[in-house]
């Protein structure tokens, strides 16, 4: 399995570094007067991140054939459709209100034009790999009724570019808030579009050019919101630990005592207590099939979340290397779904299961088969809005290929290695033939309310840091202080772990045995407060609109706030067995 795992972590360096797609002078390095590629991206409204279009969808200027550039699998999943933009921007030439072209927009354009500008549609483009931003136009909002606002297209572009020796550093892009096109009003109007270019030399070496993006996570305030959130999430690790260890602690070292103490006259007394249970606490759980299908899935996630931390640490995902995460989860996902199939069949195995095939398959299915249907309906709804976000033919056609040549063969080559495992379960207690009767509990000790507290102390762990990932994925900002979220993604494992095994002993405590389950449940409930968080989220902190984004937000969401409930559960489980293992071992079972 190791060299396996290695071959994988090269292949998905390489992929990740490949996703990164160059511009057409792959060296960036030009002489005076050379073209240097610029590329239209998108456009969008500026508070709806996944409802993009193609930059000519609005009626721009379009001077002679558009060249589309070819993009690696990552961007076109990121939603950027990159073609050739009308400007010409060569290295080291100024220019000066130079005519893009003349048009004269029909009411048809003008209308398109002004419901983009009521919307806040701004443009994304890249000129030598670097990413530059504008609004399309803007709206006076002087009379107070909205039928009186006036709503005005920008015509004249200015590009301020810094240059050092025969490289391109910096590109900052804005608009003459004087140049304006009125388009209240449904008449044809003539426009005239210009741009002009201003050239300056800088010390900045080319290495560093990227890292005005990075900085903005980085501002002083801002790291220290992020400390104070560690901060708070290791007081309550610590409060938690110290809390849980002492009584663990107490509570089983008075339990072993007792036990031992009353060892001789064991005939006399009834036990009680976790202890008066050991013929039932291996008793295997109902439905294993599916329980060993969300152990390797859950399992599969994990390790899918560590490797993408360590090539954020790496520094794989600077901010606009164009599609490079998604490109990182496509391929790592495929390439560990033998660890899905070989942990889901072998603990299938030991739980004395015998349709081996019918778990492999479910294992397969479980987190994948929900996520392929979300995105079904999700993509039907770009198409229907022309977006870029609908997926083409071509690249759905890879992802299938994708799953069908790599995910598939090694999700049964990892089942048919874990069949032939031939671990057993290791249990230090028998268990009995007939399952004790579990007496009468009050209703806090049942299985939604344990989750709500098994939910609640990891999520206020991580929730500071949770709206700047949000405000990252679907918003604007940039997000690159990758070691501080992975410092906070091992405390909320910590955290989930401990919970967990707190509720297991307590549940055990009170002589229920049907714990397996229970302690799956518990450790994943943190998936249902992160989704909870994303209703507060798009209400209270975003301003999202319209059904296209709230499809996309809530649809894509549950997916990921499922596999954290799968990955979690995981983690909770496998503390809890630890745990009861290690309880059951200190004792003599009869």
């Amino acid at each position: 399995m190791g060299k396996v795992m290695a071959m994988a972590f090269i292949a998905f360096l390489l992929a990740c570094g490949l996703s990164h797609v160059r511009s057409d002078a792959s060296d960036h390095r030009y002489k005076e007067g050379d073209p240097v590629p610029l590329y239209a991206n998108k456009v969008g409204p500026f508070h709806n991140p996944s409802e993009t279009y193609r930059y000519f969808d609005l009626p721009f200027c379009l001077q002679g054939d558009v060249k589309e550039k070819k993009e690696a699998l990552g961007e076109v999943l990121n939603g950027d459709r990159l073609v050739s933009a009308p400007y010409k921007l060569e290295f080291q030439r100024d220019k000066d209100s130079e005519v893009v072209c003349k048009k004269t927009l029909k009411k048809e354009e003008v209308a398109m034009f002004r419901s983009a500008v009521r919307k806040d549609y701004y443009f994304q483009m890249y000129y030598d790999d670097l990413p530059i931003w504008g609004f399309i136009g803007k709206v006076d909002k002087e009379g107070k009724d909205p039928s009186d606002y006036k709503y005005y297209l920008y015509k004249h572009i200015h590009f301020e570019i810094y240059y050092n020796k025969d490289r391109v550093i910096e590109i900052n892009v804005r608009t003459d808030p004087n140049a304006l096109v009125d388009l209240t009003e449904d008449n044809e109007v003539d426009v005239e579009f210009f741009y002009t270019v201003k050239w300056k030399e800088t010390n900045t070496p080319f290495e560093k050019r990227m890292d005005k993006y990075s900085q903005s996570s980085s501002l002083p305030h801002h790291l220290e919101i992020h400390w104070f959130s560690i901060i708070n999430s290791c007081v309550t690790v610590l409060l938690l630990t110290g809390f849980l260890a002492t009584i663990l602690m107490r509570v089983l070292k008075n339990d072993f005592s007792k036990y031992a103490h009353d060892e001789e006259s064991a005939e006399d007394q009834e036990e009680t207590g976790w202890k008066y249970i050991h013929g039932d606490v291996f008793r295997f759980p109902k439905y294993k099939s599916l329980f060993a299908a969300a152990l390797g899935s859950g399992t599969q996630l994990f390790i899918l979340a560590v490797f993408i931390f360590l090539l954020a640490l790496v520094g794989v995902f600077y901010p606009y290397n164009r599609g490079a995460l998604f490109t990182a989860l496509v391929v790592i996902y495929a390439l560990t779904s033998g660890v899905a199939g070989y942990t889901a069949t072998s603990f299938y195995c030991q739980l004395e299961g015998t349709n081996w095939v019918r778990n492999l398959l479910l294992t397969g299915c479980l987190f994948c088969g929900p996520l392929f249907l979300t995105f079904c309906f999700l993509n039907t709804v770009a198409i229907a809005y022309h977006a870029t976000a609908a997926l083409p033919f071509g690249t759905i056609v890879v992802i299938v290929l994708i799953w069908t040549l790599v995910t598939s063969p090694l999700l049964v080559l990892g089942g048919i290695a874990g069949k032939n495992s031939k671990a057993e379960f290791q249990a230090p207690c028998r268990t009995t033939k007939y399952p004790r009767e579990i007496p009468p509990l009050p209703w806090y000790r049942s299985t939604i309310p344990q989750m709500a507290m098994a939910g609640f102390l990891p999520f206020s762990a991580i929730y500071i840091e949770l709206y700047y990932i949000f405000a990252s994925v679907w918003g604007h900002r940039i997000y690159t202080i990758y070691s501080i979220l992975f410092i906070v993604f091992i405390i909320l494992l910590i955290v989930t772990a401990f919970i967990t095994v707190a509720l297991t002993y307590f549940q055990l405590a009170a002589e229920d045995h049907e714990w397996w389950w229970r302690s799956f449940l518990c450790g994943g409930s943190t998936g249902l407060f992160i989704y909870a968080y994303c209703l507060y989220y798009y209400y209270a902190r975003s301003d999202m609109s319209g059904f296209m984004q709230t499809s996309f937000f809530f649809g894509y969401m549950a997916c990921i706030c499922y596999g954290f409930f799968l990955m979690l559960g995981t983690v909770g489980f496998r503390a809890a067995l630890l745990f009861v293992r290690h309880i059951y071992r200190s004792i003599k079972c009869e």
